[in-house]
């Protein structure tokens, strides 16, 4: 079964760049579609990006088009996110996520929580204004 490990996360002030990362253990990293959510206190989990098995379909959430970057590396079983111009309210904790749902819905899928069989512990991101 794969194990989810998230890091990268830190106290950074607005407007500078962050890369997350999420490493896999296991040999089924390929297998699965990786999603990132965030969560910020006292709001519920929310979906941030999400990347097929092979990488070449991804979605956004729309708050986030334009500055964040998902993407993956099957050979280093890892997903990253890249985020550009951070906001305070980019603030929270971020989590990622391996879903095994099936390509042809990767669409209508991605974006929901419980599409996600795995999740790891998270990483926070704190921006100060």
């Amino acid at each position: 079964q794969v194990q989810l490990i998230e890091s990268g996360g830190g106290l950074v002030q607005a407007g500078v760049s962050l890369r997350l990362s999420c490493a896999a253990s296991g040999r089924a990293f390929s297998s699965y579609n990786m999603g990132w959510f965030r969560q910020a206190p006292g709001k519920e989990r929310e979906f941030v990006a999400a990347i097929s098995r092979s990488g070449g379909t991804t979605n956004y959430a729309d708050s986030v088009k334009g500055r964040f970057t998902i993407s993956r590396d099957n050979g280093k079983n890892t997903v990253y996110l890249q985020i550009n111009n951070l906001k305070p309210d980019d603030t929270a904790v971020y989590y990622c996520a391996a879903g095994s749902f099936a390509t042809s819905r990767f669409r209508a899928a991605s974006f929901l929580n419980y599409e996600y069989d795995l999740w790891g512990q998270g990483t926070q991101v704190t921006v100060s204004s």
